[in-house]
């Protein structure tokens, strides 16, 4: 099978058929004009479009099902070479105005390995990482279905990115560098379930790309209890590598957490949240719970969110609470996972 050109960096490209500065042009092609084959790079000479043609391939996911809802948010379900599925989702911010800021959340893996109770995608299990090329084809063809460039991306679909850690940075690079997608490193976001060593290693890198954790409990023991990567990575480890991150990049993270009714919305869990919050001086993203079915978890009433995020607001921190978009297409936080359509064809419920 052939490789995707976008699992290597340009300086890895084989070319035998042209000299060495031809990988600028190529780069041209396919990051600025967005060829989808060799055949359209009119500027390279014919022999080496067609030795690139017979080594590489530009495009490897297939556009399955595309669904929007009344909010303009939309999923894309990929699938991929060997028959597994991704999906993507696009989020158009709140404004009316047809300029609107487009946040796209990607996969990074097929399944997740971390099993995190409430969610969706542990279901599935972990399948297998995505290659470089197809993370960052889920934005080239996003782009090219939406017809726009999108303004942020957020690392927030399928699969634990800091678990795809080379991959990963080789994506980061494709995408911010100058020759590259050229995207500020500032609309990135890296959201992990807490991989301390890997947040470690990437507070090192020389990319500031936002870093979302999600928390969802503000105490080991109830924290283990909802999300096992905790027993591995305990509250205490986790906050000293957020410590370092939030220090070394100059930048606030963001504390995600899923409000699950009964469970971690009391006050006491609000007041250690709030100290984690100020000790960190993290923004926190407050997301009631979207329905699973065959989990057990329940979202808290409007009037109880207002309660937990006003016990927040008082403790002085900055809080946001993320309104539910795209659950009816089973697009939201939390709802990725291998399902059904009406029609019974599979495909997958997306973005946690």
């Amino acid at each position: 099978m052939k490789q995707h050109l976008l699992d290597q960096a340009p300086e890895e490209w084989e070319m035998e058929n042209g000299p060495a500065y031809r990988r600028r042009v190529l780069s041209q092609w396919v990051f600025g004009k967005r060829a989808t084959s060799f055949e359209q790079m009119t500027s390279l000479p014919l022999p080496l479009r067609t030795e690139l043609a017979g080594r590489y391939q530009l495009r490897s996911l297939r556009l399955a099902r595309r669904l929007q809802n009344g909010d303009g948010v939309q999923k894309l379900l990929w699938e991929l070479k060997g028959g597994e599925a991704v999906e993507s989702v696009l989020i158009p911010a709140e404004s009316d105005a047809a300029s609107r800021r487009l946040t796209l959340c990607l996969s990074s893996q097929v399944g997740c390995a971390y099993r995190c109770v409430f969610c969706a995608s542990g279901l599935l299990g972990f399948r297998r990482n995505l290659s470089s090329g197809e993370i960052v084809e889920q934005l080239l063809q996003a782009e090219e279905i939406v017809g726009r460039r999108v303004d942020n991306l957020v690392f927030m679909g399928m699969g634990e990115p800091l678990a795809n850690w080379e991959v990963l940075l080789r994506s980061l690079r494709l995408l911010t560098a100058p020759w590259g997608l050229a995207m500020s490193p500032r609309r990135i976001t890296i959201s992990t379930s807490g991989l301390v060593p890997e947040i470690r290693r990437l507070a090192e890198e020389p990319l500031a790309v936002g870093l979302a954790v999600s928390l969802h409990a503000a105490s080991d023991a109830l924290r283990s209890r909802l999300m096992p990567v905790n027993r591995k990575h305990p509250l205490p480890l986790l906050l000293e590598a957020c410590d370092e991150y939030s220090r070394k990049k100059r930048q606030r993270i963001t504390l995600e957490y899923i409000l699950l009714a009964g469970i971690n919305d009391s006050e006491d869990e609000a007041a250690r949240l709030s100290r984690i919050a100020r000790r960190l001086r993290a923004k926190i993203n407050l997301i009631p719970y979207n329905r699973v079915d065959s989990l057990p978890w329940n979202s808290p009433s409007p009037a109880q969110v207002d309660r937990f995020e006003n016990l927040l607001l008082e403790s002085r921190c900055r809080v946001t609470v993320r309104r539910r978009k795209g659950e009816e297409i089973f697009a939201a936080c939390g709802q990725l996972r291998l399902a059904a359509f009406p029609d019974s064809s599979p495909t997958i419920q997306a973005c946690r």
